[in-house]
């Protein structure tokens, strides 16, 4: 495959497509006024694209065409009838807002049945027939849907590769970030790059959420092809390396204190970021379909590393204690490099592993659980709830706007404020600033279209360019996007006979006006920050990460697997701890109520994602631990002090000061035993990693624990 057709292109070919065979019907048959409503059941279909297997795209389709039928007639027979309009409109929103507890297919069939309806307004021309603009906004969809399973078809595997692409490119810039923790000219600002790699993490744990659910789609009830299977492969190398990688056996700051001088801290450096940049090269490989290369300075690098860590631990400088965290994190780094060596070459066993790996997301089935489910969010404590009848009242004022003002092309103002309003403060605010440049420059430049009076070829041409160009900028610029869509829809005006000068005005002023009550409702309706809970962000947090120990505890006790259970809790910590660096992040953007406990917050931060680091180190032990089994006195005293720190760990947030306290000096002195007679064994490696680790969660929890604590009391005061 050309390097030009990437998955961007790939993506935007259905679109190209769908809107050059209208704009070919729509010149054919000289039917210029129906233009727009055909191009918006194109965009409608777009919307509602989701990546499955083709039995899954069918079904979608069935179910996006069943929904965007009712909610086309609906609209377009209730259009004009003043207040009934209003609330129907206003029930259409949280209906459908509500639905998105369902999760992320149901979310966006329900969101495009949404802009469906708007869409209906737009197009509406009280001349024509009821029927004329719901049959259209179909017919569009249908070609849209017809060119989609086109493509799938010629390219099945590239939302798949592109997914597996995106993960490694986040995979490589946590690996960066990793890298800077090794950089012995820089050792001052430990905390910031805490909260620069918390926030990597995160940004790599949705691009592993997101590959795992078109994983999940295409695997689901069918035999898995051969391409498939590699990128489950590819995927669970990706996992394996970012534990790795996530593990911690150390104190940086001390370590580099230590090593700053040598040779050995620039190779580790060195080593981490050719890691990340083999780590983008399996990306560009995946994203251009070309064989990938294994970087050969990698080798070098890593013979380069042992022979330095050979010559620090013959030199005796520091303590076996401090060797072994050395030795450790090397051996994690050689893991790294093995994985990337050899993630294209088969091994049976490994082959057949990933061939019945199981991938698990949340799925809900059933009509009582999808009600039970929905009826959860029914409280102000759900940002789901509340961002619905935000939405819905945006949508009721601005249809009451439209219909007592009798504005022609007033509609605008209610798709905008729906575009524009987001669940949060702070998306919404950038989301308004993006909306507003784009829509400036978009009528700017419209405004000059009856001055080149361009022949219909040209203006159905234009809106080949626009749309498809709408859709390629879609998520990564909404700026241009906005730009571009607005170009097209007064060009589909100016197809249609309206005046071009009146729609520009029209698309400005609605736009401000529907940014304005967007921003208003964000502001003064529920506005998140009346019910941003850290408190219970770090109740969950800390739940997922004692679960996540418990079941490292339990594969140390019984042998290394991965199972799915295990594979699981471990996302779920990562994900626990995603959501607490969102939620502090959007405190940090919030009005100042938030901004005298923000140190305290970042602060938990660090220090959480210190402790996920270690159990995670404990993680990436699990396989040796059969080899000290035998060592029944050294076990009997590691599992009741694990299962105690998992105890304290899943209470940190409800335990008194002095239960606590108490709490942590039994295991301190059950440790000081455990480490005693470790060294009367000569300091065994086998026994000095796991019990490194847990004397490492021991000594972090008073910290997070006096954190969480401090943030309380400022909450609640």
């Amino acid at each position: 495959m050309n390097n030009w057709l990437n998955a961007k292109i790939v993506a935007t070919l259905p679109i190209f497509i769908a809107v050059n065979i209208v704009a070919i019907i729509v010149w054919q048959l000289d039917i210029s006024q129906q233009t727009m409503p055909l191009i918006l059941g194109i965009i409608a279909g777009g919307l509602t694209d989701l990546d499955n297997r083709l039995t899954g795209r069918l079904k979608n389709v069935f179910y996006t065409l069943i929904a965007f039928s009712i909610s086309s007639v609906a609209t377009q027979l209730m259009i004009g009838k003043g207040i009934s309009f209003s609330l129907l409109m206003m029930l259409i929103t949280f209906i459908f807002t509500m639905i998105g507890a369902l999760g992320q297919r149901y979310s966006t069939i329900a969101f495009g049945t949404l802009i469906v309806a708007l869409y209906t307004t737009l197009a509406y021309i009280p001349s024509t027939a009821w029927y004329v603009n719901p049959i259209l906004i179909l017919c569009g969809t249908i070609i849209y849907s017809l060119c989609s399973l086109t493509i799938h078809i010629i390219f099945p595997n590239r939302p798949v590769q592109e997914s597996v692409a995106v993960s490694f490119l986040a995979l490589a810039e946590y690996l960066e970030k990793k890298s800077h923790f090794f950089d012995p000219d820089d050792i001052a600002d430990l905390e910031n790059k805490h909260i620069s790699l918390a926030i990597k993490n995160g940004n790599l744990i949705d691009a592993f959420n997101n590959t795992r659910t078109i994983l999940f789609n295409r695997i689901s009830g069918q035999h898995r092809h051969a391409r498939t299977a590699k990128m489950i492969k590819y995927y669970f190398v990706a996992q394996e390396i970012h534990e790795r990688i996530n593990s911690s056996h150390l104190d940086h700051l001390q370590l580099l204190e230590q090593l700053k001088n040598t040779d050995l801290v620039f190779r580790i450096l060195r080593l981490l970021e050719i890691e990340a940049q083999s780590c983008r090269n399996i990306a560009y490989s995946l994203q251009n379909n070309q064989k990938y290369c294994y970087n050969q300075r990698l080798d070098q690098a890593i013979t380069g590393l042992t022979q330095s860590l050979e010559l620090y631990l013959n030199a005796n400088i520091i303590d076996q204690k401090q060797q072994l965290t050395i030795k450790t994190l090397v051996e994690n780094l050689q893991f790294v490099a093995w994985q990337l060596k050899h993630i294209d070459q088969t091994q049976t066993d490994q082959e057949d592993e990933y061939k019945t790996a199981l991938i698990h997301t949340d799925q809900i089935t059933g009509v009582k659980n999808m009600f039970l489910t929905i009826y959860s969010h029914f409280t102000f404590e759900s940002q789901l709830f509340r961002h619905a009848v935000r939405l819905s009242i945006v949508v009721f004022t601005c249809c009451m706007i439209v219909e007592l003002l009798d504005l022609s092309l007033g509609y605008w103002i209610l798709l905008t404020a729906i575009l524009v309003c987001q669940p949060n403060y702070s998306s919404t605010k950038v989301r308004l600033k993006q909306r507003v440049v784009g829509t400036i420059l978009g009528v700017i430049v419209a405004s000059l279209i009856p001055y080149i009076q361009p022949t219909l070829e040209l203006q159905l041409g234009l809106i080949v360019a626009t749309s498809s160009l709408f859709f390629f900028f879609r998520v990564n610029n909404y700026s241009f996007s906005t730009f571009f869509i607005t170009l097209q829809v007064i060009i589909s005006f100016n197809i249609m006979g309206f005046d071009v000068s009146n729609a520009t005005f029209s698309r400005l002023l609605d736009t401000l006006i529907g940014t304005s009550i967007a921003w208003f409702a964000v502001s003064y309706l529920w506005p998140d920050w009346k019910y941003l809970t850290i408190k219970k962000v770090i109740h969950q947090t800390m739940k997922a990460n004692a679960k996540y120990f418990v079941y490292i505890i339990g594969q140390l006790q019984f042998g290394k697997g991965d199972p799915l259970k295990y594979r699981i809790a471990r996302r779920k910590a990562h994900e626990t701890a995603t959501a607490l660096s969102t939620t502090i992040s959007n405190m940090n953007n919030e009005p100042q109520k938030y901004q005298h406990y923000l140190q305290d917050s970042f602060e938990l931060l660090k220090l959480n994602y210190s402790l996920l680091s270690y159990i995670s180190a404990l993680g990436a032990y699990r396989k040796n631990m059969q080899e000290i089994k035998q060592n029944i006195t050294f076990l009997a005293g590691f599992y009741p002090v694990s299962k105690k720190l998992i105890n304290i760990l899943e209470n940190i947030d409800q335990l008194e000061p002095t239960i606590f306290n108490d709490q942590i000096l039994k295991v301190e002195y059950a440790l000081k035993k455990l480490n005693n007679e470790n060294n009367n064994l000569n300091n065994d490696t086998k026994l000095s990693i796991p019990l490194q680790q847990i004397n490492l969660i021991c000594q972090i929890l008073p910290a997070l624990y006096n954190s969480y604590h401090r943030i309380e009391h400022k909450t609640n005061n």
